[in-house]
């Protein structure tokens, strides 16, 4: 029951939470039932940061959510023209995160990171399809063992204004490892292969670096599904 409820805290939130939790003491001095709107607000905060450990599966090929959330689109895009990957359109799988699911984000695959690239831009709903060329965003291009790149881009979203990326060029990633997060609410973006399909479907709820988005190598037709 502790370890459902108490998770472990990425240090981006430190800062925020000791905010938080010192307006919090004020609130409880100025007027005491402020007081529990600011625990309320210091709880979500801490949840907000929450970085819980994932079971991340290891076998070649796999491409995993890089997010916790919904997926929201899944559809043929160009990849970011900073990254250089060519101009032809690629299977975009679009995940969705609310200001309540956890917000740090884990590599698709594992790769060497060949480009990083920062685009400022503006701060529309990340679940609308326009939020992929307008918003703030920064892409990776990794490059996997056959040779093969793949695109996941972080971008803000209608209340995110911070988006936080430690990955350089160079940066070999292992599959689900930790490389970022965007603080309140926003999406990332996985392009994958040509002729890679992807096994998840409209609205399917992911876990970062659990979640299976396709299968690099097998022959696999598009998954489907139904909602009941």
């Amino acid at each position: 029951m502790i370890d459902t409820v108490l998770k472990p805290m990425h240090r981006e939130g430190y800062p925020f939470v000791a905010a938080f939790a010192a307006v919090t003491a004020i609130l409880f001095w100025i007027w005491y039932p402020l007081g529990w709107l600011g625990l309320g607000l210091t709880i979500w905060c801490y949840y907000f940061f929450r970085d819980p450990r994932r079971a991340v599966p290891e076998n070649a090929g796999l491409v995993v959510s890089p997010a916790d959330g919904v997926v929201s689109l899944i559809e043929r895009a160009v990849p970011p023209a900073e990254l250089g990957l060519g101009p032809e359109a690629l299977i975009r799988v679009s995940v969705f995160m609310s200001v309540f699911n956890c917000h740090v984000n884990r590599a698709p695959i594992a790769g060497k990171v060949t480009a990083v690239a920062y685009r400022p831009g503006k701060f529309f709903n990340a679940s609308l399809d326009k939020a992929s060329e307008e918003n703030e965003r920064n892409a990776l291009a990794i490059e996997i063992a056959d040779g093969r790149k793949i695109a996941v881009v972080q971008i803000a979203g209608l209340v995110a204004r911070r988006i936080v990326c430690w990955a350089r060029q160079g940066t070999m990633l292992r599959t689900g490892e930790r490389f970022g997060l965007i603080r309140f609410g926003s999406r990332l973006d996985v392009y994958l292969p040509e002729g890679v399909a992807p096994q998840v479907a409209l609205g399917q709820t992911m876990v970062a670096g659990e979640t299976v988005i396709a299968l690099i190598g097998q022959d696999q037709p598009q998954r489907l599904a139904r909602v009941e």
